[in-house]
């Protein structure tokens, strides 16, 4: 099945607020990649990732992001058929594939793989450029039957500094606690990549309304930054993966996207990376100045102490 290009317009930068200067952009293209891996074929899986990174690269695409477990599929049997096709990163040979594509286009990479170090298995995006491997997220919260397979992620939330702009990781369960994307808004993050493997949970759900990327649409809005989803499509041991991949700006808009349900994709946007800089709704409103956290920490457990050590 050949992949489509699902592209839009550039972002304008919102008016708000005045103090902006004219020319202070930063322009670059981004990109979903949207595919179908096969459990257990990582030859297939990371082929299929190279070409859309190809067509991606060639269009000019500076920052691509692939679904969760990219390179092996999702749906794990066995914790023994997760070590056996799980890699290190960076040292295998999926993570040295995506950097060579990364240095051949001048572009970065943000790629769900299954990582093993050691005797421990983790649900991980590699972060690579032309430089090579710049970090690795781990997700933090494993879903349903990961938690048998996977830890749970040990490196917290990496802020990685591009030539462009900040960027932070992602991995599908991780969109359900707002805390994560609170966090990384917090450490000055401008673009959110979430790699991820939506599927459909309930019987009832259909493809016409995709909460999930509404979910993530919120998120963006509330804390005013740029996400990128990369969703896989397919069916794979039962679990039905719903597509939808999209690109989202700091107000809230679906910029590209959401892509098809069952289709591969290429979902790309020109973003204005310096809109996330600025997350002030209103002269008297923002997001972090306006928390009220001496009536939130008593309620959500976070230690009074160290809140007044930030002060």
């Amino acid at each position: 099945m050949t992949a489509k290009t699902h592209t839009s317009k550039k972002v304008p930068i919102p008016p708000y607020p005045g103090k902006r200067e004219k020319g202070k952009e930063s322009l670059i293209k981004v990109a979903a990649l949207q595919f179908e891996p096969h459990i257990g074929d990582k030859e297939h899986s990371v082929h299929e990732g190279l070409k859309l990174i190809e067509k991606a690269g060639k269009q000019g695409a500076k920052l691509m992001v692939l679904p969760e477990l990219s390179n092996t599929g999702y749906s794990y049997n066995t914790r023994e058929e997760a070590l056996a096709l799980a890699e290190s990163v960076p040292e295998g040979p999926t993570t040295q594939e995506w950097i060579r594509m990364a240095k051949k286009y001048d572009a970065y990479l943000c790629a769900g793989i299954t990582e093993r170090e050691g005797n421990c298995l983790y649900n991980s995006v590699a972060v690579v450029g032309p430089e090579g491997h710049l970090g690795t997220y781990r997700k933090t919260h494993p879903w349903n039957e990961e938690k048998l397979w996977f830890e749970q992620g040990n490196l917290g939330f990496p802020v990685f500094e591009l030539p462009f702009g900040r960027i932070g990781c992602r991995i599908c369960y991780d969109g359900w606690f707002p805390e994560v994307t609170a966090i990384y808004a917090a450490l000055g993050v401008d673009i959110l990549c979430d790699s991820t493997n939506w599927v459909v949970v309930d019987p009832l759900q259909t493809f016409k309304k995709p909460t999930a990327a509404y979910t993530a649409q919120a998120q963006s809005l509330m804390y005013s930054i740029y996400t990128i989803c990369a969703d896989r499509i397919g069916v794979e041991r039962d679990c039905t993966f719903i597509g939808n991949s999209c690109i989202i700006s700091p107000i809230g808009e679906f910029v590209a996207g959401p892509a098809s349900p069952d289709k591969p994709e290429l979902v790309m946007a020109e973003i204005n990376v310096v809109a996330a800089r600025y997350r002030n709704w209103s002269e008297l409103n923002s997001k972090f100045t306006d928390r009220r956290t001496d009536l939130y920490d008593p309620y959500l457990g976070y230690d009074p102490a160290t809140r007044r050590r930030k002060e």
